[in-house]
C-alpha cells in the first residue's frame, strides 16, 4: 500500500485539507477531526472516480 501525505491547515472557518499526491482530493471541516474524516472520503471518491475513468479508458 502506498503512503500518501496529508496536509491540513488552520484558516478561521476550521481546518482544510488536502492530498499532496493525490489532484481533487481536498476537504474542510470545522474542527480537525471532522477534516480527517472528511478528506478521507474526499480519498475514496477520488479513487473510486480514478478507477472507473481506467476501466472505460481500457475499454476503448
Amino acid at each position: 500500500m502506498t503512503n500518501l501525505t496529508a496536509v491540513f491547515q488552520q484558516v478561521p472557518e476550521g481546518y482544510i485539507g488536502f492530498v499532496e499526491e493525490l489532484p481533487g482530493a481536498n476537504t474542510q471541516g470545522a474542527t480537525l477531526d471532522e477534516a480527517r474524516s472528511n478528506l478521507q472520503e474526499a480519498i475514496e471518491m477520488v479513487l473510486e472516480a480514478n478507477r472507473e475513468l481506467a476501466e472505460e479508458s481500457e475499454k476503448s
